[in-house]
């Protein structure tokens, strides 16, 4: 077992006047050849998006794309006819596939009349390849916020056998899953066992058993993982865990 410790300031960053976007992988114009991926994860981008703006209406296809709203409320928007606003504990998932145009902005108070979503949003947008190109697009979401209060580990999004009517929302993608934990303070979760596993910390901090102290924003990269001990820190701590039984060629 290795684990790659990724710190949350060396991360690539972009910023503009809307958007504080913090990048685990290469993206857009911060290429690194040796920073491609880890496992089948090629983006886990951390998101802050100004009131009243947002990604205008782009392109995708081939992609499983997982959003996970950490704070405030984001609105989706698709071609295929979906329109929802996404929230902290909703598990959301669009497939590409053959090819799809949408929109994610922070604009969720002129849908709902709720001044209190108008402030920044803040989120995770995750992407893994699909099993096969030229599937049909889709888009899937599910509140799990009940399940979040436990203080276990969560199968949010799964193409696995294994998580088969676990999982909230599934990937058409055979070799991955995607876990989140919203941890107590001393909270404890053991991390699943598979040969590559991503865990970002997305809020708090945690100790993680042979990779020492996260905080917010880092990110540990296990290859082998032998289901470590993962305990929160004084405050508590948010997690999200990508098990990935494969890596991209």
């Amino acid at each position: 077992m290795t684990t790659d410790i990724r710190r949350a300031a060396d991360r690539p960053h972009t910023q503009i006047d809307w958007l504080d976007s913090w990048h685990s992988f290469s993206f857009g114009r911060h290429y690194d050849p040796d920073n491609t991926h880890f496992g089948l994860l090629l983006v886990n981008n951390d998101d802050t998006v100004s009131p009243g703006a947002g990604f205008d209406t782009h392109p995708h296809r081939d992609m499983e794309i997982v959003t996970w709203v950490l704070k405030g409320a984001l609105v989706h928007q698709d071609s295929e006819g979906n329109s929802d606003v996404i929230y902290p504990g909703l598990a959301q998932r669009m497939s590409a596939g053959t090819g799809i145009l949408h929109s994610e902005k922070n604009d969720s108070w002129r849908l709902t009349g709720h001044a209190e979503h108008h402030e920044p949003v803040h989120f995770l947008q995750m992407w893994v390849p699909p099993d096969e190109p030229g599937l049909a697009p889709g888009y899937e979401q599910l509140e799990i916020g009940d399940e979040l209060a436990r203080g276990a580990l969560v199968p949010v999004a799964s193409g696995m056998t294994k998580h088969a009517g676990a999982a909230a929302i599934r990937i058409n993608q055979r070799h991955a899953a995607l876990h989140a934990a919203r941890l107590q303070p001393g909270g404890e979760v053991l991390v699943p066992s598979a040969p590559f596993v991503h865990l970002f910390v997305a809020d708090g901090q945690v100790d993680l058993e042979g990779g020492g102290r996260l905080s917010a924003g880092d990110a540990a990269r296990i290859t082998a993982s032998d289901g470590q001990r993962l305990v929160a820190g004084a405050d508590g701590a948010e997690v999200l865990v990508w098990e990935m039984h494969t890596r991209m060629g």
